[in-house]
């Protein structure tokens, strides 16, 4: 992913960024994708445009955008934490690791730090039950983490 385009997107830019997509089967996922990729999130200016192009209503756009988590509706911060949510690592201590951590950075979920720095998101499972609790940094797994390993990673202090 390239560094987001720092305007506002005009329907003619987000068209030129779809355009190629239209022929796909399915094209409104990777549509968005592209979007996300393009400016860090998707654009409220998208909506209208995507359901003309794809000949949806604008509140199934909007309906696909809000189901799926991994789309954004703002920009985040230049780190994305995802921190896990699901049984195995709350079984771990999880929930106080969340906790700690947003209370910590001054944030909720989906929050973004008023420096810009670190946006911090849920997420139902990461794939690393056995090194609960454990949670992702840019991409990047993480296990048996605490508070203070997950601010340290993110450069936010210990």
């Amino acid at each position: 992913m390239r560094d987001p385009a720092p305007a506002t997107p005009s329907a003619e830019d987000i068209r030129q960024i779809v355009a190629p997509l239209t022929a796909l089967e399915g094209p409104l996922l990777p549509m968005l994708h592209a979007i996300q990729a393009e400016w860090g999130h998707v654009p409220q200016a998208a909506v209208p445009v995507l359901a003309d192009l794809l000949n949806l209503g604008r509140a199934e756009v909007l309906g696909i955008i809000s189901f799926y988590h991994d789309f954004r509706d703002h920009p985040a911060g230049r780190q994305v934490l995802k921190i896990c949510r699901a049984e195995a690592c709350q079984a771990m201590g999880g929930t106080g690791v969340a906790a700690e951590t947003l209370a910590r950075l001054g944030v909720d979920w989906h929050g973004t730090t008023p420096d810009g720095a670190v946006t911090v998101e849920p997420v139902y499972c990461l794939g690393l039950c056995a090194c609960g609790p454990a949670a992702m940094l840019d991409g990047r797994l993480l296990g048996r983490v605490d508070a203070d390993r997950l601010l340290a990673e993110t450069g936010a202090g210990a």
